[in-house]
């Protein structure tokens, strides 16, 4: 498929068949994933790949309770309601066959050297660049996404499951100072859906000469 498209058509898989994804084509997409951009070619991910229902099923309970805790509806109907709503955009991955995990590492820098002895923290510095590794993950992960449509698959990015992000690190073995940074959701999409409308051109370009 063309890369122009694979971009246009693209869109956030939620619904998926019980059809199993041969690993090789999850090592595909993974691989892609890995050609990514990333600050100063540091490459900060690994993509831990969960095909185990139990484990995905877990994965789900253990979100499922973060958003009961973190928001109790009170008996309201507005927060009920929302609370369904969170609850359900939260883990519905618990229906895909292919969960991929991706593990950031934090960036080591030479700019740690020329910190020494002074004021300005090495997490204040990140700030100020916006967290280049997050960023280098994000690029990780739309070739991921890309690529398994690109392959026939569907997927969806996760970032609401990381309210459990200590809990899901535990269960993944991820350890400090390695984090969880995001998930993807893989699998054969239960329908084919377009891609939502995006803002137009003209409100998204904008031309200093």
């Amino acid at each position: 498929m063309e890369l122009k498209d694979v971009i246009e058509k693209r869109a956030s898989i939620r619904m998926f068949t019980d059809e199993k994804v041969p690993i090789n084509d999850v090592k595909e997409m993974i691989r892609r994933a890995g050609l990514a951009p990333s600050i100063n070619n540091s490459q900060p991910w690994k993509f831990i790949t969960i095909i185990n229902e139990e484990i995905i099923e877990q994965m789900g309970k253990i979100v499922q309770q973060k958003v009961l805790e973190y928001f109790p509806h009170e008996n309201i109907k507005e927060k009920m309601m929302a609370q369904a709503k969170v609850l359900r955009f939260s883990s519905f991955f618990m229906d895909a066959p292919v969960i991929v995990a991706v593990e950031m590492s934090p960036y080591k820098t030479v700019i740690e050297e020329l910190l020494k002895g002074r004021e300005l923290s090495l997490e204040n510095v990140n700030r100020l660049r916006n967290f280049p590794n997050i960023q280098s993950i994000g690029a990780a992960v739309e070739n991921l996404i890309l690529s398994a449509f690109d392959l026939g698959y569907g997927a969806c990015w996760l970032s609401g499951l990381l309210i459990a992000r200590n809990e899901l690190e535990e269960l993944l073995g991820i350890t400090s100072p390695n984090t969880l940074a995001a998930c993807v959701a893989v699998g054969h999409p239960r329908e084919i859906i377009a891609q939502r409308d995006k803002k137009s051109f003209d409100e998204i370009f904008e031309l200093i000469d």
